[in-house]
Order: C-alpha cells, then sequence, then structure tokens
C-alpha cells in the first residue's frame, strides 16, 4: 500500500481538525483513567448518547479508586440506559487493578486490562500519552478505505492490520491529536449512513474514490448475517405497591434487574391488567416481547420486590425493558 498517499494526508488532516473539532467533554483531558472512560463509552455508543453519561459517571466516581470501590449496583445503576453492560463491568475490574498498581504506561499494559482491545489501547495510550499508537476503529477504516479505493473488508483482521501497520509508519509527533482527528473525519465528514461531505473534507484533491467518484461504493462490506429472533412473555408484577424484579445471571445483560420474563410457557401469576408489544434489537438477536402488566397472586419468593422509588434509586433495568417500566409507578 502506497504509504506515501497518507503521509501526504498528516498535515491537512491536523489542520483541519484544530479548526473544526467538536468542542466534547472528554476533550483536553490527558488523565489516562478518563480517557479510558470516555473511550469504553464510546465504543459502539454514538457520541450523542455518550456526553451526559460521562459528564455524571465521573461526577460519581472520579478516579479509579472511587470507581473500584463501589458496588457493582451502583456502577451499574450509573451506566442504565448505555447498553453493552459487560463494558460497566470491565471497566469496573480494570479500575481494581489501576487503583492497586497505578496506570499502565505502555501499549501492552493498557490493553491487558479487562474490556481493553487494540483499538480502546491505542486510544488511550496516544491520547493520554501521546505514543504513536494507532486507533483503528470503523470511523478509522472507512475513511482510509475511501482515502485508498480499497476493496477489502474493512470488518476483517487483515484490513485492521495492513492500516494499522501503515498509519504507525506515518505517525506525527502530535499522535494524540492524529489519532482524534481521524476519528472526526469519520465521524462529521466522511459519514457512514448516506453521501460523505466531500466538500468539506481536507483530503477531496488526493482521495481515490472521491476523485473516481465512487465514494459510496466504498467501504466494500459483504451482506450481514440475519438477526436471531427470540420471543419473549415479560411480566411486570405488582403486588401492593411493589415490583417483582429477577436479577439476570451470565450471558447477555448479565449482573442487570429484568422484569421475569420467559422464551416458552409462563406460570399463572395472577390477574392480567393490561399487554402490550414491544421489540428490542440488540447486535446480533431481536427480542420480540410481549408485556403483561399483573396483579399478582402472591409475593413470589423467587424474586426480589421493590417500590417504585426504590427501582428508580437502586436498581439497573436495561433499555430492553423500557416500554414496561412505564408501568412500574
Amino acid at each position: 500500500m502506497d504509504r506515501s498517499l497518507l503521509e501526504r494526508a498528516v498535515a491537512p488532516l491536523l489542520e483541519w481538525y484544530r479548526l473544526n473539532k467538536r468542542e466534547l467533554p472528554w476533550r483536553g483531558t490527558r488523565d489516562p483513567y478518563r480517557v479510558l472512560v470516555s473511550e469504553i463509552m464510546l465504543q459502539q455508543t454514538r457520541v450523542e448518547a455518550v456526553k451526559g453519561y460521562y459528564t455524571l459517571f465521573l461526577e460519581q466516581f472520579p478516579t479509579a479508586a472511587a470507581l473500584a470501590a463501589a458496588s457493582s449496583d451502583e456502577v451499574m445503576k450509573a451506566w442504565q440506559g448505555l447498553g453493552y453492560y459487560s463494558r460497566a463491568r470491565n471497566l469496573q475490574n480494570a479500575a481494581k487493578i489501576i487503583a492497586a498498581e497505578g496506570f499502565p504506561s505502555t501499549f501492552e499494559g493498557v490493553r491487558a486490562l479487562p474490556g481493553v482491545g487494540d483499538y480502546t489501547a491505542g486510544a488511550v495510550c496516544s491520547i493520554a500519552y501521546n505514543l504513536p499508537c494507532p486507533a483503528v476503529d470503523g470511523n478509522v477504516l472507512r475513511i482510509l478505505t475511501r482515502l485508498y479505493a480499497d476493496g477489502s473488508d474493512p470488518d476483517g483482521p487483515a484490513a485492521r492490520a495492513s492500516f494499522s501497520a501503515l498509519l504507525k509508519e506515518v505517525y506525527p509527533p502530535e499522535a494524540g491529536d492524529f489519532c482524534q482527528a481521524l476519528m472526526e473525519l469519520g465521524a462529521i465528514v466522511c459519514l457512514p449512513n448516506g453521501a460523505p461531505l466531500c466538500g468539506s473534507c481536507p483530503w477531496q484533491s488526493f482521495c481515490r474514490v472521491h476523485l473516481a467518484g465512487e465514494e459510496e461504493k466504498y467501504p466494500v462490506r459483504p451482506p450481514k448475517k440475519a438477526r436471531k429472533r427470540v420471543e419473549l412473555k415479560v411480566f411486570v408484577l405488582k403486588c401492593g405497591d411493589e415490583y417483582a424484579l429477577n436479577k439476570r445471571g451470565k450471558g447477555l445483560l448479565a449482573g442487570l434487574w429484568e422484569f421475569p420474563n420467559f422464551e416458552g410457557e409462563a406460570p399463572d401469576f395472577g390477574k392480567i391488567l393490561a399487554k402490550k408489544r414491544a421489540k428490542y434489537i440488540f447486535t446480533h438477536v431481536e427480542w420480540q416481547m410481549t408485556g403483561y402488566l399483573t396483579e399478582a397472586k402472591e409475593k413470589f419468593p423467587q424474586y426480589v420486590w421493590a417500590t417504585a422509588e426504590e427501582i428508580e434509586k437502586n436498581y439497573a433495568i436495561p433499555s430492553a425493558f423500557k416500554a414496561f417500566s412505564e408501568w412500574v409507578k
């Protein structure tokens, strides 16, 4: 792959970033803990969704030691609604290591933290420590496949490895700014859905797909596999002023609180007061749910019972059940 093309792209990208970067709450900090929190939150999550969570999370857990000392329920409650909850568990486990041993200062050390992959380690090291460590995510893969008119699958390991190696050869002294500039270009100009805004791009004079007028043909991805569909019966059981909750075990949404739900036959819990349908889409599975507001015959002992106020304050219920949370009042 032609290294000179990317070398040519560095200076105009940095200048564009200085003039056009968004004001975001995590920009400007080199505190590795705060950078780590932002990067973990931003995994598979939109910037707009993360802004408020990031600020509130750091108010509650301003240091790794504070996060390490919190209960898992406190952490999950702070994360409620942000999704991909395994990130919160991994972040707290990482905080326990950091609180005991200090924040690692090498790529290998950061990479070894729970929940941290090559991309997150590269982002933390370049932003916090100004190290030339590439952080290659979907945004970066998209802009580089377009720059080079590269038709390989951007989601495959080969493309990620080749672009990471290429980036490492051209990293400038301003490693943190360069890392963020690549992400920013993909986020606000070289867009993932719809036509890229090539008229605002600092690379428009030498981007190969733009010069060929083929911007929307790249990246080239194979067809997506169909999501698995799961039918669930969800019960909002009410007994007096309390509602039944169940803590999920391993797997999807592990460690979070949910309303009792069943894939197959469900017990007779009592009188059904209301019914409605809802769906929730995860990356690889889609839940098709029928919810039942039910006046429970008794306080079934297999569940935890709590008032609406207690649930709001203490129990993290994932967004998947939001349609049925409206019955809790």
